[in-house]
């Protein structure tokens, strides 16, 4: 994502160019009927990046494949996310645009509607100062994703609270953990997990750091564990496996699975890089994670197979060490993975359960 304002193109064909066309996407985590037909989080159904269903169009102008377009106010970085007949974004509106990041904001949530690109219904979620800037690049004060099950809309603003509403745009509840510091004024922007009724929410920052579990009907705290980390972005996700939920968690310190009912470290092995933004994917078996800051650290682990500290163990399936990404985050297509090199416009695709590439940095 990069540091624009959001007053883009929210196209319906757009959106659909978001995913990729999978005749068959094998996956543990394999969503309903009904679900697959919608991009609910900003990783899409299958959390890999992809859907199999859509069937976009493979080009698209100002022009051409467009529907509809309609500005929003203000910026965000957050992926726009679709059910039914809603179109759903976030945004942070600065009361005064000179003043930057340190101005007083309004943090939205918007719903627009899918067929016309009509707003139905824009909140205010929470009206005031940031506490720290966001970096210049890549940063805004709306940089998580909303995510939904169909019957709860999530919106994250991080720092300034945890907001729940139902479909109509009711607000339901609210959470507030506390302000993030993030190293050098990065910014905020990793977007919890949703998974049955729970809501996980990853707090890796320059203060003490934790993964909390929350109800997403009332947003009660259902357990909390601290984390020996500092800042991290990537999105949590989550795998099952012996009939029982895993939250996974990539960081510079440990790659952890939490027991999404208990909270229990299930498995870890040791971190990956730096500043880890990619957010981790699922293939067939595998949760693949991936870092690219000052060093390049990619790993894919057999999550049914781990139990306690894998390192050195057959859990670990393969790992890689070179061209990976800092910012972007991989999808998983067909048994094929696909990611970036760092920020730069050079793709590898690799077997997803080999490591065996079939190209490597390619621009």
């Amino acid at each position: 994502m990069t540091n624009r304002r959001l007053g883009v193109c929210l196209v319906l064909s757009l959106i659909a160019a978001f995913t990729l066309t999978a005749a068959a996407q094998r996956s543990s985590n394999r969503p309903s009927a009904t679900t697959d037909r919608f991009w609910p989080e900003w990783r899409g159904p299958l959390r890999t990046g992809v859907s199999a269903s859509a069937q976009p169009p493979t080009a698209w102008s100002e022009s051409k494949n467009v529907r509809w377009k309609v500005e929003l106010p203000g910026r965000g970085a957050s992926t726009p996310i679709v059910w039914g007949d809603r179109v759903y974004a976030l945004t942070a509106v600065a009361a005064d645009r000179a003043a930057g990041a340190r101005a007083v904001h309004r943090f939205q949530v918007m719903a627009v509607d899918r067929k016309t690109g009509k707003v139905v219904w824009q909140h205010t979620a929470r009206e005031e100062q940031p506490h720290e800037g966001v970096h210049q690049e890549f940063g805004t004060m709306a940089s998580a994703s909303a995510l939904t099950d169909g019957e709860h809309l999530i919106a994250s603003f991080e720092s300034r609270g945890i907001y729940a509403y139902d479909m109509s745009g009711k607000p339901v509840w609210q959470k507030d953990l506390g302000d993030k510091r993030m190293r050098n004024e990065f910014g905020e922007g990793s977007t919890p997990a949703l998974h049955e009724d729970k809501l996980f929410v990853v707090w890796d920052h320059q203060g003490e750091s934790f993964i909390v579990a929350l109800d997403k009907r009332t947003g009660k705290e259902l357990w909390r564990r601290s984390r020996d980390e500092i800042d991290s972005w990537a999105t949590p996700i989550v795998v099952e496996t012996g009939g029982r939920a895993q939250v996974v968690t990539g960081a510079m310190r440990g790659v952890r699975a939490y027991d999404a009912a208990t909270g229990d470290v299930v498995w870890e092995t040791a971190g990956l890089t730096m500043n880890p933004i990619p957010s981790p994917v699922v293939a067939d078996g595998l949760v693949i994670l991936m870092s690219g800051f000052r060093g390049n650290s990619l790993k894919a682990i057999r999550y049914a197979e781990a139990k306690g500290n894998i390192t050195g163990t057959s859990a670990i399936a393969w790992t890689l060490d070179r061209d990976t990404p800092y910012v972007p985050s991989p999808l998983v297509y067909d048994g094929v993975l696909y990611f970036l090199k760092s920020n730069n416009a050079l793709l590898s695709a690799l077997d997803a359960q080999t490591g065996k590439p079939y190209y490597q940095a390619q621009r």
